[in-house]
């Protein structure tokens, strides 16, 4: 199978529906409208939440605290996980991705100081805890801050 021969089900795609177009259409007159009252008029757009005019489970819930809209989410990775990879290795966010220590790259990555680093690595990482940076250099590897 390819591309240019898939065709839809039978079924799938149906005419459009021509409203207003003469009494013999089955639409016309008032479009499938009804008669009078606030629906039938031009311009008229009903909420997305609105629900009939019972109240809306958006005023129902309860709303408490704060959602901050431009928090960054980091994708933690501990020190104590980096010890698998051999001496010498350069760490990016796509290789700790391949480790399995990185689930979505979707998130920025955070290198964070749990556990005693005793090998030597060039780690590339969005974001690095104090005690992560002083680890790493400490036994003789180095930090990059990607953007």
């Amino acid at each position: 199978m390819q591309l240019h021969s898939m065709k839809n089900a039978p079924g799938a795609v149906r005419k459009k529906k021509r409203v207003g177009c003469g009494e013999s259409s089955g639409h016309g007159k008032t479009s499938g409208r009804g008669t009078k009252g606030q629906m039938s008029r031009s311009g008229h757009k009903r909420k997305a939440t609105f629900e009939g005019g019972q109240m809306r489970l958006i005023r129902k819930i309860p709303k408490r605290g704060f959602n901050n809209p431009v928090k960054v989410f980091y994708a933690p990775v501990n020190l104590a996980d980096l010890e698998a990879f051999e001496a010498g290795t350069e760490i990016t966010p796509a290789v700790l991705e391949q480790a399995g220590l990185v689930h979505d790259l979707v998130r920025p990555v955070k290198v964070l100081g749990d556990g005693e680093l005793t090998k030597k690595f060039t780690v590339k990482a969005h974001a690095f805890s104090a005690a992560a940076r002083e680890k790493i250099t400490a036994a003789g590897g180095e930090c990059i801050t990607l953007d």
